[in-house]
C-alpha cells in the first residue's frame, strides 16, 4: 500500500473571489501561469469541462527539454465564485484538490488549497517547493491584472 497524505496551501490575493475562479477555470488565463517555474502550459494543452464531471486537464511542458506532463482529473464540484474541486483519477487513490475562495471583504481574498490522497513522491519538500512556486506565479499573474485595470 502507497503511502498517502494531505497538503495545504493557503494564499490571499488582492482579487475579489470571482476574478480568482475565473483565472483557475478559464484556459486563457490557466496558460499563463499554471505548472511550476521551468514549465509552460500552451493554450491547446488546457482541457476545461466545466462541470461536475466535466474534464479538467493540462499539459505542462519543461522548458529545459520539451517533456511533458499531463494532469487528467474531473471536477467533483463547481460553485462560482466561492468553490472547486477535482480529482485525478490517474495518481493512485485518486488525489482530491478542493480550492475555496473566501472573500475578506476588504478587496482580497482568502484561496486556500487543500489536497487529500496525495502520493508520498508529491510530500517530499522538493515536490512542495515546486508547487509553490505554481501559487507564486499564480500570485503574480493576479497582481499583473489589478495593476492593469488600476
Amino acid at each position: 500500500m502507497t503511502t498517502t497524505g494531505e497538503l495545504t496551501y493557503r494564499r490571499i490575493h488582492r482579487a475579489t473571489p470571482e476574478l480568482l475562479f475565473d483565472c483557475m477555470t478559464t484556459p486563457e488565463h490557466l496558460t499563463r501561469f499554471w505548472g511550476p517555474i521551468g514549465t509552460t502550459t500552451p493554450l491547446d494543452g488546457i482541457v476545461v469541462d466545466l462541470r461536475p464531471g466535466g474534464a479538467f486537464e493540462t499539459t505542462m511542458v519543461s522548458d529545459a527539454d520539451g517533456s511533458t506532463h499531463t494532469m487528467r482529473a474531473v471536477y467533483a464540484e463547481v460553485s462560482r465564485p466561492d468553490r472547486l474541486v477535482w480529482v485525478e483519477a490517474d495518481v493512485e487513490g485518486g488525489m482530491r484538490t478542493t480550492v475555496t475562495f473566501t472573500d475578506l471583504h476588504d478587496g482580497r481574498t482568502e484561496v486556500v488549497t487543500h489536497q487529500t490522497n496525495v502520493p508520498a513522491a508529491y510530500l517530499s519538500a522538493a515536490a512542495q517547493a515546486g508547487f509553490a512556486t505554481s501559487l507564486d506565479r499564480f500570485e503574480a499573474y493576479v497582481a499583473g491584472l489589478d495593476a492593469g485595470h488600476g
